[in-house]
């Protein structure tokens, strides 16, 4: 069963949304972003969701204290790492991290490996010099296949939305997606319908029995 996780959640309708379409996860962003939401607001919206949602956080190059000062305040099951983290700090917060890992080319996979053992899963998004995530574009999924020879769960990300997400789950068989700007009509507001449609399509890729390959 691929797994949907979905970020750049700023509101509780949004939050409260995702859940009641059957979403798995859902990322609130505290680095610089048009989405980055406040722990204090961030807190008071997760403070209401059911059980069994994961609620991960979004940092980049944030001081691992801080990230754990954050993670406790709000309640987050996992930290997304989405700086310049090496090894060492991601592992200082195991069993709580994910590593995201920004890919151009395939000398972007020659780090991943010594991030085995370190980090729960690493999620691969697109890289931008403008941005860090939330860039509506996708990269090679080819890549992401590529990737996949880690033990590491991986986690596809850049670009995805309703109208592509068959063709990257059926091309990379990931253990789950994230999406962002491809279920948005605004930065940091999500869009039902394209959220209902995206959820429709996993749904009944699920069914097909299209589980992620290690």
């Amino acid at each position: 069963m691929v797994k949907v996780k979905v970020c750049g959640i700023t509101n509780k309708s949004d939050a409260f949304m995702a859940v009641e379409m059957g979403v798995d996860a859902l990322g609130f962003i505290f680095a610089r972003s048009p989405r980055r939401i406040p722990p204090e607001d961030a807190r008071r919206v997760i403070r209401y969701l059911p059980p069994f949602v994961q609620i991960v956080g979004v940092f980049v190059n944030e001081e691992p204290a801080r990230i754990r000062e954050i993670m406790d305040f709000c309640g987050l099951d996992l930290a997304q790492l989405h700086g310049d983290e090496p090894p060492g700090i991601c592992e200082t917060l195991m069993p709580r991290s994910m590593k995201a890992v920004r890919v151009r080319s395939k000398s972007s996979l020659e780090q991943i490996s010594s991030y085995e053992g370190k980090v729960r899963a690493l999620l691969l998004d697109t890289y931008s010099d403008a941005k860090r995530g939330g860039t509506g574009k996708a990269f090679d999924w080819h890549l992401a296949v590529e990737a996949k020879r880690t033990a590491i769960p991986i986690i596809l990300a850049g670009g995805l939305d309703p109208f592509n997400i068959e063709d990257a789950i059926l091309t990379v068989k990931p253990f789950a997606v994230d999406i962002n700007s491809g279920v948005e009509q605004a930065p940091g507001k999500k869009n039902r319908f394209l959220m209902e449609l995206l959820m429709e399509k996993v749904v009944e890729i699920n069914k097909m029995g299209v589980i992620h390959e290690s």
